[in-house]
């Protein structure tokens, strides 16, 4: 049974950090490329970050680059975005993502929320 399990939301001050994790279980972690994706009120989900498998690259949205931090643990199964000088704007549910594009696989968490206050 696949898994995805996000944790570390919360709310913090503008300017602040937060480092969310996401524990996966279910399937072969390293071959999957694993992202962040968040969805504000009233917006579509928009892809944050990702790293590919085995963590070769990474890649950003401009609004979180030099920012965000996106890294995994291959032995532990967990993936992880670092988010410092953290904004208003960055406010939203943030979800985990799995997805190896040979096998068809595409997995979501349940989502975490970040809220920044200004």
């Amino acid at each position: 049974q696949v898994q995805l399990v996000e944790s570390g939301g919360g709310l913090v001050q503008s300017g602040g950090s937060l480092r969310l994790s996401c524990a996966a279980s279910g399937f072969t972690f390293s071959n999957y490329a694993m992202s962040w994706y968040r969805q504000a009120p009233g917006k579509e989900r928009e892809l944050v970050a990702v790293s590919t498998n085995a963590g070769g690259s990474t890649n950003y949205a401009d609004s979180v680059k030099g920012r965000f931090t996106i890294s995994r643990d291959n032995a532990k199964n967990t993936v992880y975005l670092q988010m410092n000088s953290l904004k208003p704007e960055d406010t939203a549910v943030y979800f985990c993502n799995a997805r190896r594009r040979i096998a068809g696989h595409n997995y979501w968490g349940q989502g975490t929320q970040v809220t920044v206050s200004s």
